[in-house]
């Protein structure tokens, strides 16, 4: 090849090696970015000053509002568990683990923070319960047609009630549905109590004597309860035709006060154990503070409290 000839060529090779190599070179396309990972549903934080609620084995009080956590948590810090251990309830609850007493006082407790009750209103009510069963028990003597429930029953419930009352009235379905609810456990009687305010709580009182004599109290006990609004002699008298009996005779017995005295008996056994209104509630002679509530969980809590002194010969039990 001639020299000019040849440095053409390579020239020309050269130029097109450069071109070659200039040449971007054809890269991958990025993979695509991956979806952002869906963040875990925050928790919801504690309710501040709720430590004293918190690491107790087998309870949760995280369904309490905040306000209500505050206030239990005040009183597991402050106040003692009832079974004598040097430990507040708090304290008890998280380290005196095999604790009975403690469970059920928190249980207590709950339920009136629950209710919006505040915590040094709790920690009394709560002294007030548990002093209750060291205090002298209150004897009644009570007809046994006046009660409902096995005569054997390790517990004996009495209610002094005003057939007047609007309180008596509401708390007559709770306590009758719990009376039958445990009739082998609760012997329920009631006892008729007139309050001075009351007009006809005296006639309604002496004619649920007189029907209980003619095998009808408890009949004319709720009768008189659902007309509580209306009563009077000429009312009582029409309810007593309505349950079967000769409402005649029971006008006679009412104008003649044949059950005045036996009313007036009841009332004193009321007055002498202090009862403070109606309806007041004893298990065992052990007056029952109604600022505890009164709903089928609350008496069967304290029905529960009831069977476990009684159990262990009027004490607590050791843990």
């Amino acid at each position: 090849m001639l020299p000019a000839r040849r440095n053409r060529v390579l020239l020309a090779l050269t130029l097109a090696l450069t071109a070659f190599a200039g040449a971007p070179t054809a890269l991958a396309a990025p993979p695509p970015p991956s979806a952002p990972s869906k963040p875990a549903a925050p928790t919801p934080p504690a309710a501040s000053g709720t430590s004293a609620l918190q690491g107790i084995p087998g309870m949760d009080f995280s369904a309490l509002s905040p306000a209500a956590q505050r206030e239990l948590s005040t009183v597991f810090s402050d106040e003692f568990c009832y079974c004598g251990c040097p430990h507040t309830l708090g304290q008890c609850l998280k380290g005196h683990t095999g604790c009975q007493h403690a469970r059920r006082m928190a249980r207590l407790a709950a339920r009136q923070a629950a209710s919006g009750t505040p915590a040094t209103d709790i920690i009394v009510a709560l002294s007030e319960y548990y002093a209750s069963f060291r205090a002298p028990r209150q004897k009644f003597e009570v007809d046994p047609r006046m009660c409902m429930g096995d005569a054997k029953a390790p517990v004996t419930l009495v209610e002094f009630s005003d057939f007047e009352c609007p309180y008596c009235g509401k708390a007559r379905p709770v306590l009758e549905a719990f009376a039958k609810k445990n009739a082998t456990k609760v012997r329920f009687c009631n006892i008729p109590y007139p309050l001075p305010m009351h007009a006809n709580a005296v006639p309604a009182g002496q004619a649920a004597l007189w029907a209980r004599d003619q095998g009808k109290y408890w009949e004319m006990h709720d009768a008189l309860f659902e007309n509580a609004h209306r009563l009077s002699t000429t009312t009582i008298v029409e309810l007593a035709n309505k349950l079967g009996l000769k409402g005649a005779e029971l006008q006679k017995a009412l104008q003649a006060g044949t059950y005045a005295q036996e009313l007036e008996k009841y009332k004193s056994m009321g007055t002498r154990a202090n009862i403070r209104g109606t309806p007041s509630l004893f298990f065992n002679g052990r007056f029952n503070d109604l600022q505890m509530g009164l709903t089928e969980e609350m008496l069967s809590h304290a029905l529960e409290d009831e069977t476990t002194w009684r159990a262990n010969n009027n004490a607590w039990a050791a843990d």
